[in-house]
């Protein structure tokens, strides 16, 4: 066994190990990464053939986390892992994007990257070393990677740029990115911060950065000492370099007209450029036409890329006409539907997004139940991107990748604006009803005016925008406000969200080399001025929140109780609380929250609000002394009857305090058990808390009533002596022989 071991050290010293030749040796690579108590195994494994007909990167990469990892068994009836969750899918997709743009653009074999944590001791966030693990494995195979990468995250604590926070670290951060990058390049950007600056923004990229070229430098090393540097040979791709010559030849002008031209209907430019693929298809022998006609288009593609780049680098027109620093026409109308608690159309060009707002109780929280991330979340945002958004003829099939992926940024974007303390649990659902590029922005500025329309107290409004960046190594120019055709022949794709005083959220792609960052810090000034136009419109639209809630948002009130009447207020099995929900038609949820109950009634009229709070307060009222009572007689004693005078408490009626007149018995006083009756709160006993009630204190005094006297005891003179009480007087003899009657507790069963 030839184990090869190499170790990074991190700025603060902790220490993390790259092993590769004892685990999973029949991948094509392995390698198992370990800091602290987390381990994950990465492996990656290629077909040698690429499918026929295939001419992109069939990349899949998959993170998943044991519950075993964390000691914890899965939830569910079949305890054991199910499909992935959001997290997992997000992790996945972090290393996606760094890896995918860095295979050869002729390599189209299968290739699957697995990474799997199978132990974390809860300190570490493994989803930041999964980069890392997935290129360490590639860097040992002999798979074509132009790597290595690796991925960090730095968040900024106590003014203090941190590489590969702690949990708990994290949760002190104002700024928290992920990075993915080569040695010299960065190509992946995602995170959140509170408001940040462009400048401390590229800040935290140089941090990253130089961490990353560390972790890249390891990895090479291990790739040497393995012997992995040279790599497999392989042919996907049959090419007639004289047919690509003439595709252009014959294409390219056509093509750049067509860019050139600046039409905003995206449909007309997608067919313009198809006829002129076509009208050459066309033109060929008949007999070549079957053969040469996914070489033609493969060819036209890169055709069509280059006329659309050069237009825009050599005289700034854009594939819609546009300016490089313009944004689309936008329009925007709030209260757009009745039912939603609210809900904003947002269109953007030929992006439109409809966004509702929810507002609901505690009960309507989500449930967080990963490996490591476990409790409740208050604020949802779900993002749904049907196929007629883009004049697609094919089913929905739920959701994917993407559209976890484009609802997390929304929801990042939006939620450090979000009111501290609200009372509601909310959930935004952005539903794209048009696309050409950044929908995910238009769901950013939906959610704002719909939180706005909803009455929701934000912070600050918050709007987002995609840039975008082409590029020949020489010249080069930033884009405001992308389409989808500038996205996918472009070299980046920069997402930017943020309010007027900094950005909440960011998202990069870049898929060219040499970024430097001095174009990242134009791209982000850039970005800052179509914000601020963007966030002019919203607030021109909804210049503040609405005043009140909508008259079918639930109200809420909350309470608080000690934590000694949480019991008596759920009741056995919630059977208390359930027959308040039932009676009142209200909502009611408690929680113990610092050694207190906190309640929590919601209910969409005041008449179902107030009974639910006069039952609760019914249960969770102290007694007072001198306070009349309304109660039901229990049971009937010779003494007197024991009546409920408050839920869960009964007290004392004596016989003696039901009437002005004596009563010879129980049965004189008329009183039967279920009756109800009016009680005074006479005396409750401070040693045993005992409750002594009255219904003659509520009865007039007879005249001339003389409390009688009770009749004196009598001098009963000094007690006897009653001598030693083991000197009962008298030989008292022994015991009499009990015979074998065996031991007093094994008496056997009773008859």
């Amino acid at each position: 066994m030839n184990v090869i071991k190499k170790t990074i050290a991190l700025p603060d010293g902790r220490e993390i190990t790259i092993e590769t030749g004892k685990l999973a040796k029949q991948a094509d690579g392995a390698v198992e990464l370990r800091l602290g108590g987390t381990m994950l195994l990465a492996t990656v494994v290629t077909a040698k053939e690429a499918g026929e007909g295939v001419d992109f990167m069939p990349l899949q990469v998959e993170y998943k986390e044991k519950f075993s990892s964390a000691g914890r068994f899965p939830g569910g009836f079949l305890k054991r892992e199910g499909r992935a969750s959001d997290y997992e899918i997000l992790t996945s997709r972090l290393v996606d994007r760094v890896l995918r743009p860095l295979f050869p653009e002729n390599y189209h074999a299968d290739t699957f990257v697995n990474i799997t944590m199978y132990s974390s001791d809860g300190v570490d966030m493994p989803d930041a070393l999964a980069g890392l693990a997935a290129s360490a494995a590639l860097a040992v195979s002999d798979i074509p990677f132009n790597g290595p990468i690796s991925e960090v995250r730095v968040a900024r604590v106590n003014g203090e740029f941190v590489i590969d926070p702690t949990f708990e670290q994290l949760e002190n951060a104002d700024m928290e990115l992920m990075v993915g990058a080569t040695y010299d390049n960065i190509m992946m950007v995602e995170g959140e911060m509170n408001e940040v600056s462009e400048a401390d923004l590229l800040a935290a990229l140089k941090a990253a950065h130089d961490a990353i070229k560390i972790q890249c430098k390891a990895q090479m090393e291990l790739a040497e000492e393995v012997g992995s540097t040279v790599k497999r040979e392989y042919c996907h791709e049959t090419n007639d370099e004289e047919l690509r010559k003439d595709v252009h030849d014959k294409c390219y002008d056509k093509a750049y007209a067509i860019a050139k031209t600046g039409s905003a209907d995206k449909h007309w430019r997608a067919d313009s450029f198809e006829a002129i693929c076509n009208e050459y298809i066309e033109s060929l022998p008949e007999e070549e036409r079957d053969e040469k006609a996914p070489l033609v288009k493969r060819y036209y593609h890169d055709v069509e890329k280059e006329a659309m780049r050069r237009c825009v680098l050599d005289e700034g027109i854009r594939l819609d006409g546009r300016k490089t620093t313009e944004i689309r026409p936008i329009w925007c109308e709030t209260d757009y539907l009745q039912a939603p608690h609210g809900s904003a159309i947002f269109t953007r060009g030929e992006t439109q997004a409809l966004a509702t707002v929810t507002l609901g109780t505690k009960l309507d929280e989500k449930i967080l139940d990963d490996v490591l991330n476990t409790g409740r979340e208050r604020f949802l945002l779900h993002y749904n991107f049907p196929p007629f958004s883009t004049g697609e003829a094919r089913p929905t099939r739920g959701v994917g990748r993407r559209e976890v992926g484009h609802g997390n940024l929304a929801h990042r974007a939006l939620k450090r604006m979000f009111p501290d303390d609200f009372p509601y649990v909310c959930r935004i659902v952005s539903d794209i009803l048009e696309s050409n590029g950044s929908s995910s922005m238009a769901t950013v500025c939906a959610g704002t005016l719909s939180l706005l329309d909803a009455g929701v107290k934000m912070k600050r409004p918050v709007a987002g925008i995609a840039m975008g960046l082409i590029s020949d190594g020489e010249k080069y120019a930033i884009l405001s406000d992308i389409l989808g055709d500038e996205d996918h022949l472009g070299d980046m794709d920069f997402k930017v969200t943020g309010t007027r005083d900094g950005i909440t959220a960011t998202q990069m792609d870049i898929k060219c080399d040499g970024l430097s960052y001095e174009i990242l810090e134009r791209a982000l000034n850039q970005a800052r001025d179509g914000r601020l136009h963007i966030l002019d419109i919203i607030e021109a639209t909804i210049p503040e929140p609405r005043a009140d809630y909508k008259s079918n948002v639930p109200r809420i009130v909350t309470m608080t109780i000690p934590k000694d009447l949480i019991g008596a207020v759920i009741g056995p099995g919630g059977k208390v609380i359930q027959g308040i929900q039932e009676a009142s038609g209200a909502t009611v949820s408690i929680d113990e929250i610092d050694d207190a109950g906190f309640i929590e009634v919601a209910a969409t009229n005041k008449e179902a609000m107030d009974k639910a709070i006069k039952m609760i307060n019914e249960i969770v009222e102290l007694p007072e002394e001198g306070k009349v009572y309304t109660g039901t007689v229990r049971s009937i004693m010779d003494f007197g009857a024991f009546v409920q005078f408050m839920p869960n408490r009964d007290g004392l009626l004596h016989i003696s305090e039901i009437s002005w007149e004596r009563l010879a018995d129980m049965e004189a006083s008329g009183l039967k058990e279920g009756d109800t009756v009016q009680v005074k709160l006479i005396e409750i006993d401070k040693k045993t808390g005992k409750y002594r009630l009255s219904m003659r204190a509520l009865q007039p005094k007879p005249e001339g009533y003389v409390e009688p006297e009770r009749a004196p005891r009598g001098d009963r003179g000094p007690r006897r002596d009653r001598g030693d009480r083991n000197d009962r007087g008298g030989d008292r003899g022994p015991r009499r022989d009990r015979g074998d009657r065996g031991p007093r507790n094994d008496r056997g069963p009773r008859e």
